[in-house]
């Protein structure tokens, strides 16, 4: 079953040869790689504290353990898909898979933070090559368009499950087990992935591929690693020192020499002409915004439940369920609004949805009741599942075909940068006084990252009416 199924179709008898169970097994063992990806934000989030704890972590070392992560899958997803596409899809993703699960061992064995740290470096590049490649499987897989919708609508309900399952597992774990059982789980799920992978899934890859840029990879990762740094470090070591100074400075002169570079070069790592059109630049500034304002939500309150009102683990992932349930019932709707109306209905209700969110958390305290924190979860989640359909629809929107891929994997990134952004912004805000106060000083320390939360959500609102004008639509990029 090592059958080549390239970019062209050349090898239709390698697709006849996909019985319906097999294509039911291979979107199965995509959909493994997807699972432990997406569990992995809300099970590490809930288990900070238990991590503070047991390894004395300071706030800035609890933010990295999260920014690591999501720094390195944004930096490497793009390039994963090239390798891929060049190497073949299946052999990249049982590498992933491969790294992904080391990764997960050596965080679970890690004895301080800073190697903590670096275990989830390790995961995060085996994370890169899961989601993107899998995706390219399917696609290559499920060659009828109505077979594909299915697959696809299989592969997004399968963010929401994880989302509902991984605090209640990952809560389980650290009350009854330890925190570093939330890294075991991700072990025969890899193995089983793997084995499930080289008896199913044939080998496919691209007959046309794209050049790598490791210049424009290296400045895009010096860009987003110098801001982040700066971002949770700065609190610590003060705004003036010339440390962060010098960072910030050296992620400006990086930045500018990226879009330098990417202007010049053939093949380039991100086309800068996708940012002509106003509806890809601005799915790109609300898959941040969103995605931020998530990040920082998600580690802000993870450790408010825990630390000020004294819930254990698993009663914080059942506080959590509203969220991932109505950002499960909400993200196929988002869906089916867009195709009906286009995306300005679902960014515009996602943007007010977040933005009346964020109102709320700034009403909690210590002794805010269960109810209205349920309440409150629950109208983020409504925000976060209309705001997925509408980025990928508007960052694909008005592209020529061969250039819809590389589009959906910015906007992909672009979702992964907001998460580092909006962890970074949630502990540079609090600061000091959050890693030590407790009850009603907790709350406020908190307070001011709703508040940015609040105008993140604005920016969606107006970018949603602003990018969705005959004007802006006029922009779609097209390929010269």
């Amino acid at each position: 079953m090592s059958e080549t199924i390239t970019a062209t179709g050349s090898a239709a008898s390698g697709r006849d040869a996909l019985t319906p169970r097999r294509k039911t097994i291979i979107l199965a063992t995509c959909c493994m790689s997807l699972l432990i990806v997406s569990m992995d934000m809300t099970i590490v989030n809930v288990a900070l504290p238990a991590i503070h704890r047991d390894l004395s972590a300071s706030m800035s070392s609890l933010q990295w353990v999260i920014d690591i992560y999501t720094l390195v899958l944004a930096s490497l997803l793009m390039i994963s898909g090239t390798t891929a596409d060049r190497f073949g899809r299946k052999r990249v993703f049982q590498i992933g898979l491969t790294i992904f699960a080391i990764g997960s061992l050596l965080c679970s064995l890690a004895p301080t933070a800073g190697l903590l740290i670096g275990a989830r470096a390790v995961q995060a590049v085996g994370g890169s090559m899961l989601n993107p490649v899998a995706m390219s499987i399917i696609t290559q897989v499920f060659r009828d368009p109505r077979e594909r919708a299915r697959a696809v609508g299989v592969w997004g309900a399968v963010v929401g499950i994880s989302m509902a399952v991984g605090p209640i597992v990952g809560g389980a774990l650290i009350e009854y087990v330890s925190w570093r059982a939330v890294f075991w789980i991700n072990l025969p799920i890899c193995a089983l992935a793997v084995a499930l992978a080289a008896i199913f899934i044939p080998e496919s890859k691209s007959t046309t591929t794209r050049t790598l840029d490791p210049v424009g990879q290296a400045l895009a990762i010096i860009t987003l690693g110098g801001l982040v740094y700066a971002l949770i470090e700065g609190p610590g070591l003060g705004w003036s020192s010339p440390v962060t100074i010098g960072v910030l400075v050296m992620a400006a002169a990086a930045c500018a020499t990226f879009i330098w570079w990417e202007r010049r070069v053939s093949d380039p790592f991100i086309d800068l002409g996708f940012f002509r059109s106003v509806p890809f630049s601005s799915a790109t500034v609300v898959a941040m915004c969103g995605f931020a304002s998530y990040g920082g939500f998600l580690f802000l309150i993870s450790q408010y439940l825990q630390s000020v009102r004294g819930l254990s683990a698993i009663s914080t992932g059942l506080m959590l369920i509203p969220l991932a349930v109505t950002t499960l019932v909400f993200s196929p709707l988002s869906g089916r609004l867009v195709g009906r109306y286009g995306t300005r209905p679902s960014l515009v209700a996602s943007g007010v949805f977040l933005l009346v969110g964020a109102a709320l958390l700034t009403t909690v305290d210590a002794h805010t009741s269960t109810s209205m924190l349920l309440v409150t979860f629950g109208v983020v989640g409504v925000g976060m599942g209309l705001i997925n359909a509408p980025i990928t629809t508007s960052a694909v929107s008005g592209m020529p075909r061969d250039r819809a891929g590389a589009a959906g994997a910015v906007a992909s990134t672009s979702r992964q940068i907001g998460v580092s952004i909006g962890v970074a912004l949630a502990g540079s805000i609090t600061g000091a006084v959050a890693a030590q106060a407790a009850g009603d000083a907790f709350a406020d320390a908190m307070r001011p990252m709703w508040m940015v939360m609040m105008g993140l959500a604005a920016v969606i609102v107006v970018l949603a009416i602003v990018s969705t004008t005959r004007r802006a639509v006029a922009t779609a990029y097209v390929e010269d």
